[in-house]
């Protein structure tokens, strides 16, 4: 074999796809290079791949004093000594971590051990990554010695540049990354997600799986397929990849009986045995034609995550914050603490699930009910304002139950003076409970034409594209808690533009997705609603209804 070899069991290594053929990888353009690593082109040969991990690793741009081969072969013998790496307690950053064998001989299961001894040392700051042991697992394949491996991880752990996150190495970054993969799901798989709410009982414990899908159950022969566009493309590769296993799990496995207590077993199992269901290439293509936001995007999602587990108090993995924060999403709608007229405990928990992550960690608090304040717009926005977000509910005389969640602050309508102003962001949505439930997502208003009485049409006399760019996304976000998907992010123009909800003394509006849209007016008796048949759905509701009761809901800490 060749210099890469030392520390595999070339007994356990399927080498039926190997090419002894002689490569070499001379491209620098990105998106060539982005191409090459997505179609395999150095999967086939052992000396190659090694080669294009040592150059893509030695072009991610580090901290000035970073350790290197010759810094791990100074501290190893001191850390280590004469005794066996594993009679050794590994760091609590990797701790209950699984340390896969991917195929190594006994060396190479030891060095993972050693490298990762030596990586505490040299890395202090790092409270949580379990991701580590894998990645480690993986490199000790392409490389002549340990003290080479060490050096390729400690480059990607000492990245610092702020646009390339490649590895979470605290309990902040991790836990917030699982409510980003979560708000993903819920976007992007809403079949499987609509799977995980009804047989789990906390699905955000599912879905803080996420990594541990790939850093550990996927078989090597995946794994080393994602790393290697990893590599190349960074962080968001990871969400494609999992969101994929997400929805291959769900068409293997919808329709068969799941319970709740099995359901982590069940989704380990599956990417265990992924080999059974689909190939590692399938697997890409799957990956790669989910439409998924720009990167910018992701990242201010996730800033917005971080933020509200630091305003919970959640930052470092204590038994104490893990079981307050695994609970917070079950315990936010209890039965006790909750009471609506128009929805019961487990309609407003489905709700729950639809919303972001940072606010499913936040109780429902009712800010304006007809049956107490009246049906007056005025007081409407009076209880509403300060809020953000808002859910709001509406019951028809005809028993028929339809919301929205808002993203914004009513008080942003102000902006357009007495003009019918349009505001919020992509997280807002309207859905119907009675008589289906049906959720309508990308809340865009298709239809101003609702709008016309008692508004300038100039403000919204054309229909506006939803399509992201994300050439148009600032470069300093927001500090609020949605800077996600605002419309300033897209290519809009500023006195066309449909946007999300709209609001004026004489009516408020909310756009629908999938071509439904939600108009309400003054005396909030009476509304009416549009549905663009193209889309091949159910309507939100009557296109024209009387209002039984109106609430909205607000989130409290």
């Amino acid at each position: 074999m060749d210099e890469y070899s030392c520390f595999v069991d070339w007994d356990k290594m399927d080498m039926s796809a190997q090419s002894q053929d002689t490569k070499e990888l001379t491209c620098t353009d990105f998106h060539e290079l982005k191409q090459l690593a997505r179609q395999g082109y150095w999967a086939k040969n052992h000396a190659l791949r090694a080669k294009v991990y040592h150059k893509l690793i030695s072009n991610i741009p580090c901290r000035t004093v970073t350790p290197d081969a010759n810094v791990y072969r100074d501290i190893v013998v001191k850390i280590i000594g004469k005794r066996s790496s594993s009679s050794l307690p590994l760091p609590e950053f990797v701790d209950n971590s699984l340390i896969p064998t991917y195929c190594l001989n006994t060396e190479g299961i030891g060095a993972v051990r050693k490298i990762i001894l030596c990586i505490a040392n040299q890395f202090p700051d790092i409270s949580f990554c379990p991701a580590l042991p894998s990645v480690i697992a993986l490199l000790l394949h392409y490389s002549k010695d340990e003290a080479e491996c060490f050096e390729q991880v400690c480059r990607i752990l000492a990245c610092n540049d702020p646009s390339k996150r490649l590895i979470d190495q605290t309990f902040l970054a991790f836990e917030s990354s699982c409510m980003t993969f979560g708000d993903l799901v819920n976007k992007y798989c809403q079949a499987a997600h609509k799977l995980m709410v009804a047989v789990s009982e906390d699905v955000l414990e599912v879905y803080s799986d996420w990594q541990r899908w790939l850093f550990g159950e996927l078989p090597m022969a995946y794994f080393v397929r994602v790393f290697d566009v990893f590599l190349v493309e960074g962080y968001k590769v990871l969400y494609r990849v999992a969101l994929a296993l997400l929805k291959f799990f769900h068409k293997v496995r919808a329709g068969q009986p799941m319970e709740s207590d099995s359901i982590q077993q069940d989704i380990r199992a599956f990417v265990r045995d992924i080999a059974k269901s689909v190939s590692p290439e399938r697997l890409l293509e799957k990956a790669f034609a989910i439409r998924l936001f720009s990167r910018k995007e992701i990242q201010l999602l996730q800033m917005a995550n971080e933020k509200a587990l630091q305003q919970k108090g959640i930052t470092v993995k204590q038994k104490s914050c893990l079981l307050m924060f695994q609970q917070n999403v079950h315990l936010a709608v209890h039965a006790e603490n909750f009471k609506s007229e128009i929805v019961s405990v487990k309609e407003m928990r489905d709700i729950w699930s639809w919303i972001p992550e940072r606010f499913a960690l936040c109780q429902p608090l009712l800010l304006f009910t007809t049956l107490e304040h009246g049906c007056s717009l005025s007081r409407f926005y009076s209880h509403s304002e300060g809020h953000e977000p808002t859910l709001l509910l509406i019951k028809t005389t005809a028993k028929e139950v339809c919301g929205a969640y808002l993203s914004t602050d009513w008080s942003e309508r102000r902006r357009g003076g007495n003009k019918l102003s349009f505001f919020g962001t992509g997280e807002c949505f309207v859905f119907r409970l009675q008589p289906e439930v049906e959720r309508y997502e990308w809340v865009i208003i298709k239809h101003p034409e609702l709008a016309s009485t008692g508004s300038d049409t100039e403000n919204h006399a054309q229909p506006a594209s939803s399509t992201l760019s994300s050439s148009s996304i600032l470069s300093d976000p927001s500090d609020r808690l949605s800077p996600f998907l605002a419309a300033r992010h897209f290519n809009l123009p500023s006195k066309t533009a449909s946007m999300f909800m709209a609001g004026s003394s004489e009516c408020i509006i909310v756009g629908g997705g999938d071509g439904q849209a939600l108009y309400l007016d003054a005396d909030l008796n009476h509304g009416r609603t549009s549905h663009c048949n193209t889309f091949n759905n159910q309507p939100l509701c009557s296109e024209s209804f009387q209002i039984s009761i109106l609430e909205v809901w607000g989130f409290r800490d």
